[in-house]
């Protein structure tokens, strides 16, 4: 998968060395309320004694995304997963302002579509470079958790750049029930980081302000394969078999022709046949009842669980093999 080979080593984060072997917990302090309150940062860093990878896990780089954040710190309270080789770094809320103002965004900016940040700019941009310079620095790839926005429900799948054959493999590794290669988008962690020929892991599962607990389930198991791939952890941890993976190969979004209220009449992540009505979109009278029929067979990848929309407004996600 990777063709060079790992060398476990020191790891040095906001000045702070972790030698090997150790386990420490960093807190990078980034700005201060106008109270005059610290906040910080929290980053735990796990260095094992045995050469092997240095990954980063990621959850909250949007604030609001509190599914990613939760997968996130099971994982990091879990003593069973003690890191024998390589390294691991945990960020499980990057965008505290976020998180505090139950926002997406950092100061009405979206940080992941800050980088490669600017030591100058906004706040956003600011963290944006910090995780550059001091985490990514010292990463060999990394998992991003996030969760659908806007009262879309993502249905647990893993998202990998077309180009990086190593992201491919690694997502073929993780094994969550549907994966597919999304787009690079400009000024986004994903596009930084291939740029500086790290390999990215997208995990979403989930939407915004919910808890989802097989969403939770997913990630922290496709994660512990890729751990235990590496053998990173205890090789005897046992992990439930996933079905075969559902490899997308084309996506769409299912628009709402008509403003109204939404019902859906199909569970996320569900096969669909063209044609096959999926959801009614009706107005507040009864008068009148729009079917949403699927354009094609495949799979429901997201569903908008808010009953109120607009026309336009992006109702269903489908994606076929």
């Amino acid at each position: 998968m990777f063709e060079k080979g790992f060398q476990n080593k020191e790891v040095n984060v906001n000045g702070h060395s972790v030698g090997l072997g150790v386990s420490k917990l960093i807190k990078v302090p980034v700005d201060r309320l106008p109270t005059g309150t610290i906040i910080e940062i929290p980053v735990y860093v796990f260095n094992g004694k045995e050469a092997g990878p240095t990954i980063l896990l990621q959850g909250g780089l949007h604030g609001d995304e509190i599914n990613s954040i939760e997968l996130v710190r099971r994982m990091l309270i879990d003593k069973r997963y003690k890191i024998h080789k390589g390294c691991v770094i945990v960020v499980p809320l990057l965008n505290v302002f976020g998180f505090l103002n139950l926002s997406r965004d950092m100061h009405g900016k979206d940080v992941n579509r800050c980088f490669p940040g600017s030591k100058t700019g906004s706040l956003a941009s600011r963290i944006a470079k910090f995780l550059m310079r001091e985490l990514i620095i010292n990463v060999d790839f990394a998992i991003d958790f996030h969760t659908g926005g806007a009262q879309r429900n993502n249905f647990p799948q893993i998202r990998f750049t077309a180009q990086d054959t190593v992201a491919y493999e690694l997502a073929k590794v993780f094994n969550a029930p549907i994966m597919f290669a999304s787009k690079l988008i400009p000024k986004s962690f994903r596009n930084e980081c291939f740029k500086n020929g790290i390999p990215v892991l997208v995990y979403e599962g989930g939407e915004s302000l919910r808890i989802d607990e097989h969403a939770i389930e997913e990630g922290i198991h496709g994660t512990l394969r890729i751990l235990k791939s590496f053998q990173m952890i205890d090789t005897t941890i046992q992990i439930p078999e996933q079905k075969e993976c559902v490899f997308i190969k084309k996506r769409r979004w299912i628009r709402a022709k008509e403003a109204g209220l939404l019902t859906s009449k199909v569970a996320n992540g569900s096969y669909v046949k063209k044609g096959e009505v999926i959801g009614n979109i009706m107005d507040t009278y009864g008068e009148t009842n729009i079917k949403v029929k699927s354009p094609i067979h495949g799979y429901i990848l997201a569903k908008n669980n808010f009953p109120i929309i607009n026309m336009g407004d992006a109702i269903f996600h489908v994606g076929e093999l």
